[in-house]
């Protein structure tokens, strides 16, 4: 099957969908460590380990380690005494009525583990799988779970070794938590079940075996603690929470663009309008914008006012990027919660049950996150169409095409290709039904309200790939525009260096388009390349 094309990587692997291969584990450095147990961790820390540019570790404090085996001990304190304990003296879900006999204590994590191998759909790819992995460490880690420090040890080694449980990406509700996903992490730990090591699938003792490693036997709890919560949305959240970022930076590039090669107003973008309306990520689009339009002069001829998706774009843009602001709240108080159930304080020993693995949060994040970046592909399709339109575009050829000379009239330019990016936009705009408000009761009616958590974030990155296709179109069809432009005005003021080094870039993977060709595999290539953040600088 294919790979879920979420990961941040460029490059592309066989089936044009982003791939990342390993890196080295001489080349993470220890001193630069995501230290799990220690600090409060941020999306950036999460990103690193899924693109392997860091190397996670256990805290050495001896607090905190601690804290780690006091909790263990209040559980088996309360296994001692004979109190009833959720999922360890009990059945699961609405099966908690029923007394599990203490021969079968130990045998339980297993079986909770197994009988919830039943994911389906496509597959996560590797850095979603090492997003998802740091998520669950980071929670279990709160200290809250009552594991072993051998089970938080046993998932820094899968991470150091890059030993990646293959993880379907379909048959989370998102409530009680990511359990038959996250059921393939607890698989890998006690060796069962298929994993990606090295590049190639094999089974998860001959990995285990081969970095060191091996199976461990799930204690009293542990197969809940590793499955009950939400560590698939949230690392899929903090992978389009990048992403997002990037193309906010790009929609006020290619607007910046867009009004070099359409002749436009760089007065729409004055600090006084949006001082006026103190948006603040409008006010960053806007600065965004004029920064790379640095010193333009207006054109004597140019409308006194051009359309919106060139003047409102500031508008458009500042939603996503003040959007960003509190999905990174919510998308980082999930990194650092407990969120299983039962949680076990390990100061007072006292059991409590609750409903921390529901992921409200992440879903309501993402589903507002995928509507503010269809609106971005959105803008990018109505820009797009005023460049290649002759009856909009101000002078530049029909379709934005190259050809001069006898050939000119068999030549079409980016036709096609604005037509496909209607099509993605289309589809992006589609995938905006929110998923969170499609609850679905479960599982004989206990788990009877649900977030939907992780098809919201599955929808989300799926917004975010068609919506890089329109960006990568538009890319294209801008820089493609911009030079033609240039030659119908070749007294005109430079290009900021800025700009044109990174159109530059663009040309680099996308030369210009003199007669017509197949442009396939450059736009895939260019998608890879926004993905990665397309050489613009963040602003957080």
């Amino acid at each position: 099957m294919m790979e879920l094309p979420i990961s941040l990587s460029g490059a592309l692997d066989g089936t044009g969908n982003p791939a990342r291969h390993a890196v080295p584990d001489a080349r993470l450095s220890d001193a630069s460590a995501v230290v799990f147990g220690h600090d409060r961790l941020t999306i950036e820390d999460i990103l690193a380990l899924a693109q392997r540019t860091r190397r996670a570790r256990l805290s050495t404090d001896a607090a905190w380690r601690d804290r780690i085996r006091r909790g263990v001990d209040a559980l088996h304190a309360h296994l001692a005494a004979g109190r009833p304990v959720y999922g360890v003296t009990t059945g699961y879900g609405d099966a908690c009525v029923v007394d599990v006999p203490a021969t079968l204590i130990e045998a339980l994590p297993a079986q909770l583990t197994r009988y919830h191998g039943c994911g389906m759909g496509e597959w996560l790819d590797d850095d979603a799988v090492r997003a998802v992995l740091a998520c669950r460490l980071a929670s279990l880690a709160q200290g809250y779970s009552a594991v072993r420090p051998e089970l938080l040890e046993a998932l820094v080694h899968l991470l150091t070794h890059d030993v990646l449980p293959r993880i379907p990406a379909e048959g989370s509700v998102g409530a009680s938590g990511d359990l038959t996903p996250l059921s393939y992490v607890a698989a890998t730990l006690i060796g069962e079940r298929d994993v990606r090591y090295r590049g190639r699938l094999c089974a998860a003792t001959e990995a285990l075996a081969a970095t060191g490693g091996a199976p461990i036997r799930l204690a009293p709890k542990e197969g809940l603690a590793l499955m009950n919560g939400t560590a698939v949305m949230t690392a899929l959240a903090s992978l389009a929470f990048a992403r997002s970022r990037s193309l906010a930076r790009l929609a006020s590039r290619l607007t910046a663009l867009t009004t070099v090669a359409l002749d436009g107003r760089a007065a729409h973008f004055h600090p006084t309008l949006f001082d006026a309306k103190p948006h603040e990520g409008q006010r960053d689009a806007a600065r965004w914008i004029r920064d790379d339009l640095a010193g333009r002069m207006e054109p004597p001829e140019a409308r006194i006012q051009d359309r919106y998706s060139l003047r409102c774009a500031p508008h458009v843009v500042g939603v996503l990027v003040d959007a960003l602001s509190w999905v990174r709240r919510d998308v980082e108080n999930e990194i650092n919660s407990a969120n299983d159930n039962p949680l076990i304080d390990p100061d007072t020993g006292e059991v409590h049950h609750g409903g921390n693995f529901y992921g409200g949060h992440i879903a309501f994040a993402m589903d507002s996150l995928k509507t503010a970046v269809a609106n971005i592909a959105d803008l990018m399709d109505r820009q797009l169409a005023l460049l290649v339109d002759d009856k909009f575009n101000n002078g530049l050829p029909r379709n934005l095409s190259g050809a001069t000379g006898p050939r000119a009239p068999i030549n079409h330019g980016f036709k096609a290709v604005q037509i496909g990016a209607s099509a993605w936009t289309a589809e992006a705009l589609k995938h905006t039904m929110p998923a969170s408000v499609f609850s679905r009761s479960t599982e004989s009616h206990n788990q009877d309200k649900v977030s939907m958590g992780t098809i919201a974030a599955r929808d989300c990155l799926r917004v975010l790939m068609l919506t890089e296709q329109v960006a990568a179109a538009h890319t294209l069809a801008v820089a493609q525009a911009v030079k033609l432009r240039e030659r119908l005005s070749p007294d005109s003021a430079p290009l900021p260096d800025t700009l044109r080094q990174w159109l530059d870039s663009v040309a680099a993977r996308s030369p210009f388009v003199d007669e017509d060709r197949a442009l396939e595999h450059e736009l895939r290539t260019v998608r890879a390349w926004i993905a990665e953040g397309g050489d613009l600088p963040h602003d957080d």
